[in-house]
């Protein structure tokens, strides 16, 4: 029987890999803020601060999905109530814009605000206004998560932007270039599948993790 070969054996594995690409003098020097997409991400960012001890957040988002498909993302709201929207799936599911804006607001009232009282007692995303941002991810399937962190932030005039996920599809790296300062990845894959694919260890990031990776 063939062993099957995991990119990663965990997130931690990940995240020692995706070090390797980055600038870390450049990081500690102009003290980059790093910032999580995922509650995967934010485990990256535990294992890559381990000893830059740079500042990290959590930047909440929830996806929307098809009314009879709920594992088809057609678009994304962040806590600032910034939208992105994969308007190929909305053309192709025949799905309309007020659909989408309808569940944006759903989703921001019921969930996000749920996780900033959560996990941030009430505390809204800090701005990053003039700051250099690090967005971090475990990886990327439809890159929405991303594109949304990348719109939320470039509306608060950061520095410069930069995006780290330890593998990635090929044609969202290439969506996502023109949008970032830099990307540091792993690996780019034509042929993507689910990110848990490239992972030995994939198991969910539990609420009190997620508390410790914030408060550490």
């Amino acid at each position: 029987m063939q062993v099957r070969e995991y990119m990663f054996k965990n997130r931690r594995d990940a995240a020692l890999r995706l070090k390797e690409q980055l600038p870390l003098e450049q990081l500690r020097r102009e003290d980059w803020h790093l910032v999580a997409v995922s509650s995967g991400g934010l485990e990256i960012i535990h294992h890559l601060n381990e000893r830059l001890k740079l500042e990290k957040d959590f930047l909440f988002s929830s996806g929307i999905y098809a009314p009879k498909n709920s594992d088809c993302e057609l678009a994304r709201v962040s806590e600032y109530e910034e939208i992105v929207i994969n308007e190929k799936l909305v053309e192709a599911f025949e799905i309309t814009h007020d659909y989408i804006y309808g569940e944006a607001s759903r989703k921001y009232e019921e969930k996000i605000l749920s996780y900033v009282y959560k996990y941030r007692k009430g505390e809204h995303f800090h701005n990053m206004n003039a700051k250099t941002v690090l967005l971090v991810d475990e990886g990327a399937e439809s890159g929405l998560k991303i594109m949304g962190a990348i719109k939320t932030v470039l509306a608060m005039n950061p520095k410069a932007i930069y995006v780290a996920v330890p593998v990635i599809p090929t044609d969202i790296l290439e969506g996502l270039e023109p949008l970032a300062d830099e990307i540091f990845v792993v690996s780019a894959l034509e042929d993507y599948v689910e990110t848990g694919s490239y992972y030995e260890s994939f198991e969910m990031v539990s609420d009190e993790e997620i508390e410790a990776y914030l408060g550490a």
